[in-house]
């Protein structure tokens, strides 16, 4: 069963396109998985935001897929777009980021 539909916004078919094959192959797994059981190690909520990040560690790099609900549809996941985590904590200009594309894609 499908708990959520994923929309994907440019900015992170663009990232798609920029990172390995594996890296993309394995980001899609999980938000697939993400879209079948709730596993936090794919798919987790940021604290203190309405942002959460799709996950995935390849070759010893960390990929992250922000996403936000879509308010006005129901069990819809978008999302805005990726980064290649270098550090423990995530970078708040990429939370800001999703943030405002989140909030121009619901008109707020």
């Amino acid at each position: 069963m499908i708990r959520f539909e994923v929309e994907y916004l440019e900015q992170v078919r663009e990232f798609f396109r920029e990172i390995p094959i594996e890296a993309t192959q394995k980001l899609i797994y999980n938000i697939n998985k993400a879209q079948q059981v709730n596993d936090v190690s794919v798919f987790k909520k940021l604290k203190n935001t309405d942002i959460w990040e799709f996950r995935a560690k390849v070759k010893g790099n960390q990929y992250r897929v922000f996403a936000f609900w879509d308010i006005n549809k129901n069990k819809v996941v978008v999302c805005t777009h990726g980064l290649i985590k270098k550090t423990q904590k995530t970078p708040k200009k990429d939370i800001d980021k999703a943030e405002q594309l989140r909030k121009k894609y619901l008109g707020l």
